[in-house]
């Protein structure tokens, strides 16, 4: 995938500072002739690419909450035409129309950012970003590197959702803000897999995917390498060999790949009957629902998954070129007890002869370490922005 024109001024210390400056002062002017809307709640997820994740559970939740009734909602995405979004409207980021609707707005949830790059809020505005998961790479101004881009202004954020103390420590240094401002509550995109009726769910999900009810589901769904390139394109370098795993795994398994949405294109996956790319699945819920077995890396998704208290390996046969790219905060092969599994050969033989119960031991564990709250965040959050808003 070619690098956005964002991302190029991003990545450009003279053409972010002309951006910076330049949009700020507009933004400012413009914000001059409007006047706050008490009612306006907006929002975006991953920055206007997705309608998902926490500010979806949050929004859903409201549409159901007669408190929020005469509200006008907005979601803010890179491509609106896509999207149809219930009782809500849209607009498109980065233009004139976007600009003023969030200079008016009594209420932001995003969670990344709804500043596109700037430093601004609105007069009355309460700035709730939930974040998008906890953190094993390095993040913000922790994060290898030039951080221009992180650091300069300040960060208008009122309010960042944590999973534990572990979040707090990590977003208050990494973000420049008082641990005050993490209020832990757990993710509300997570209070699904904390639900009673989370196994029934995995049977009906199950007959949506096609997979055969006798057969456990591997999740396989590595971070994204975004120093990993071929020129000015993201690049792949899926380290495993399918036709090895359906031979060894095919009789007990079906497996599920889900790559970043920058490199799915490049691996063109076939769907054989053991293999599914879930890349572009829009629910990642439903997919760590459905699975047995979670297999990552770096990735948050870890966390998540841990909540479901199910066997998770830690497959990072390129540690120390990762570490020394984006930098982590510990070592996630240390908590799972996967310090030895570097190559595909040890993670097939890991997986054949696991032991599930210590596995998940494992995963309680971890979850325990670093996920103190989970299944109760998004009534959590509602009421707080209720009162808030009052």
């Amino acid at each position: 995938m070619a690098l956005t024109i964002i991302n190029v001024v991003k990545q450009n210390k003279l053409l972010y500072n002309a951006y910076y400056y330049v949009g700020n002062a507009l933004v400012r002017l413009l914000k001059f002739f409007l006047h706050a809307d008490p009612k306006l709640i907006v929002f975006n997820s991953f920055g206007g690419r997705r309608y998902d994740d926490s500010p979806k559970a949050i929004y859903l939740s409201m549409l159901d909450d007669q408190r929020f009734a005469d509200y006008r909602f907005v979601w803010a995405f890179v491509e609106p035409d896509k999207y149809s979004i219930p009782r809500g409207e849209t607009i498109k980021v980065d233009t004139f129309s976007y600009y003023k609707t969030v200079l008016k707005a009594r209420v932001w949830i995003t969670n990344t950012t709804m500043t596109r790059a700037l430093s601004f809020k609105g007069t009355k505005t309460f700035y709730l970003n939930t974040w998008h998961g906890s953190a094993i790479k390095r993040i913000g101004c922790d994060a290898i590197g030039d951080k221009t881009f992180v650091s300069k202004g300040s960060n208008n954020t009122d309010l960042y959702l944590a999973q534990g103390e572990y979040d707090r420590r990590i977003f208050s240094h990494a973000f420049g803000i008082s641990p005050e401002l993490v209020k832990v509550t757990g993710l509300p995109r997570n209070d699904e897999l904390a639900s009673p009726d989370v196994q029934s769910k995995a049977y009906d999900i199950k007959q949506r995917l096609s997979i055969p009810s006798e057969k456990q589901v591997i999740l396989y769904a590595p971070t994204f390498r975004e120093y990993v390139k071929d020129g000015t394109n993201y690049a792949l370098d899926l380290p495993i060999n399918l036709s090895k795993w359906k031979d060894e795994l095919g009789d007990k398994y079906v497996l599920l790949m889900r790559a970043h949405p920058a490199v799915a294109a490049l691996m063109n996956i076939k769907d054989n009957g053991f293999v599914k790319d879930v890349s572009t699945y829009p629910q990642l819920n439903d997919l760590m629902i459905v699975s047995d077995v979670l297999i990552s890396d770096y990735s948050s998704i870890f966390f998540d998954y841990s909540i479901l208290a199910r066997p998770m390996f830690c497959f990072a046969y390129d540690y120390n070129i990762y570490q020394k790219e984006r930098g982590m905060y510990f070592d996630i092969r240390k908590d799972l007890g996967d310090e030895m599994i570097d190559s595909e050969d040890k993670l097939l033989f890991a997986i054949i002869n696991m032991n599930e119960t210590k596995r998940v031991e494992a995963s309680r564990r971890f979850r325990d370490k670093y996920v103190e709250k989970y299944g109760t965040a998004t009534r959590e959050i509602v009421e707080l922005i209720v009162k808030e808003i009052q």
